[in-house]
């Protein structure tokens, strides 16, 4: 089990972490500060500058998911991990990953009060000329405060607050602890999605309203939305899978067998193994079914209808091209081959 410490800097999550590890029996302390440490030495300093934090970086993220499943393999027990993930799609990505390798995920928010915060950046004790870390850590600290406050929305509905302002670090590493006893810090409610061992075969399903938008999903389990469908399972037809997820994702039974739009070969890339894609043409729905639209499991967060530029902004690169050419497809009543989100042929 992990039991991940969230919480903006300055909240008390290292310390509390710390504390905690001596009070939860067989409990093992893992920053991935550590990891982002190591990439800005491995990595080149070229890429380094394309993104302002290391977690914008996939491979931190990978690494964190790989690191925290390979410590519990050698060590086994509770894994404590301090570290703020203020980014939904971060959350979702670490949190899948952790998911799809059964391990458990206690999320806990460490939330005191923004004037505690701020007295707390003001009389950290932190290395180097007092000058130096007033610009280096004290003004980033104060500037990062909205960035925290942006996000609590998803971070108070997702994880187990604990208003930890007029408490010590005993007194919270205590009120966690309890919290994962009693089991009030609720294992996350986030599908288990097995990694694939090889090239997959996947059908989805393009539904449409009655302006012709496209409706695309949010997944809870991975970064980025996606088409409602998933992976088809063996001796399972590609477009009944397609039906199936469907109903099993949004709660709507398909009236009839959905037709082919594109079949996309996607290329293996690490950590992925790639495989082919299936879109398929759902139909319209009309007005009604649409309000009837349900989300009855833990794999999706929301749905929508979005425009064709509208869905160039939500979707991966290559999940846009599929859709693009599906469009194109659907426009032309013929279906299309791609490699890699390219036509052949």
């Amino acid at each position: 089990m992990i039991v991940w410490i969230n919480g903006t800097f300055s909240a008390g999550k290292t310390s509390t972490a710390r504390e905690l590890t001596g009070i939860l029996p067989d409990s093992t302390l893992f920053d991935p500060e550590f990891i982002g440490d190591a990439l800005r030495v491995l990595l080149p300093p070229e890429r380094l500058a394309e993104v302002a934090d290391y977690q914008d970086l996939p491979s931190w993220r990978r690494l964190v998911v790989d690191t925290a499943a390979a410590m519990l393999a050698e060590v086994g027990g509770v894994l404590v991990v301090p570290m703020t993930l203020l980014r939904q799609e971060y959350r979702d990505e670490i949190f899948g990953g952790l998911a799809a390798r059964r391990i458990p995920v206690r999320h806990v928010l460490l939330a005191p009060a923004e004037t505690i915060l701020r007295e707390r950046i003001a009389t950290r004790t932190e290395p180097g000329a007092p000058e130096d870390v007033d610009v280096r850590v004290r003004q980033w600290a104060y500037d990062h405060i909205p960035a925290y406050q942006g996000p609590l929305g998803w971070l108070t509905g997702d994880a187990h607050v604990i208003d930890n302002g007029l408490l010590t670090v005993r007194e919270t590493a205590e009120r966690i602890a309890e919290a994962v006893r009693s089991e009030t810090a609720r294992i996350c409610d986030i599908v288990q999605t097995p990694e694939p061992t090889r090239e997959t075969v996947a059908a989805g399903v393009l539904l449409f309203d009655e302006q012709d938008r496209v409706l695309l999903v949010d997944p809870t389990y991975k970064a980025g939305w996606e088409f409602p469908g998933g992976v088809v399972e063996a001796g399972e037809a590609p477009a009944c899978a397609g039906v199936r997820e469907v109903a099993e994702e949004l709660g709507l039974v398909l009236d009839r067998m959905p037709g082919l739009l594109v079949v996309d070969w996607e290329r293996p890339l690490h950590p992925g193994y790639g495989g082919l894609r299936l879109l398929f043409d759902g139909g319209r729905l009309t007005e009604e079914a649409a309000a009837r639209l349900r989300l009855p499991g833990p794999e999706l967060r929301a749905w929508r209808f979005v425009t064709e530029a509208e869905a160039a902004e939500l979707l991966p690169q290559h999940r846009y091209e599929r859709l693009r050419w599906a469009l194109r497809a659907r426009e032309r009543a013929r279906p299309l081959y791609l490699e890699a989100g390219v036509p052949t042929g």
